[in-house]
């Protein structure tokens, strides 16, 4: 009986003891994904460049597998890859003009509420979040800037300055001037 007795003993006991867990899986990347609740005139297009994604990243999102959507109806947003590092030294040399009043408390490109009191502007191609220094050409006048919108949309221009901005370079009277852009860091 005793032999037995030990067997049993020996096996409840390796029952008891703690086990070597398998390694965990690697955690899948995960992506960020947002919501968002279609508003009456809504269009996969608008969304889309609301978000700064592919239409198709849209539809893919959500299984559609044509345009129509419908007021109330939730939408998945992917989140955006990762921004493109701003090209630290690039500069551009044009015409900027500004804009405010008839924008102001208006979502821009890049998602975030415009304030035409801030210093930010629209710029056809550099990332979201680039900083830029804007030197207005004729009087030497300096701002710094955070790209935060796209534009400007008016042929041979190339920067949309805030009111803010266009204010402490001297261009509101003027409207426009040739200015000189250059790309000094990155903000999120």
């Amino acid at each position: 009986m005793r032999p037995v007795f030990a067997v049993l003993l020996l096996a409840a006991l390796a029952a008891c003891a703690p086990r070597a867990s398998a390694p965990a899986a690697a955690a899948a990347p995960t992506t960020i994904a947002r919501v968002h609740v279609v508003q009456p005139g809504d269009t996969l297009f608008a969304i889309a460049r609301r978000f700064g994604i592919s239409v198709e990243a849209l539809r893919a999102a959500n299984g559609l597998t044509d345009d129509r959507i419908h007021p109330g109806q939730v939408l998945v947003v992917p989140g955006p890859p990762p921004p493109p590092a701003a090209p630290l030294g690039y500069v551009e040399e044009g015409v900027a003009s500004w804009y405010g009043p008839n924008f102001h408390g208006r979502r821009t490109a890049s998602g975030e509420v415009f304030d035409m009191y801030a210093y930010t502007a629209a710029h056809r191609t550099l990332p979201f979040g680039s900083v830029v220094r804007v030197t207005r050409l004729d009087t030497g006048a300096r701002v710094t800037v955070r790209i935060n919108d796209r534009g400007p949309f008016k042929k041979n221009r190339i920067l949309d300055l805030s009111y803010a901005a266009a204010r402490e370079i001297g261009l509101i009277r003027t409207g426009t001037a040739r200015v000189r852009i250059e790309v000094v860091g990155y903000e999120d």
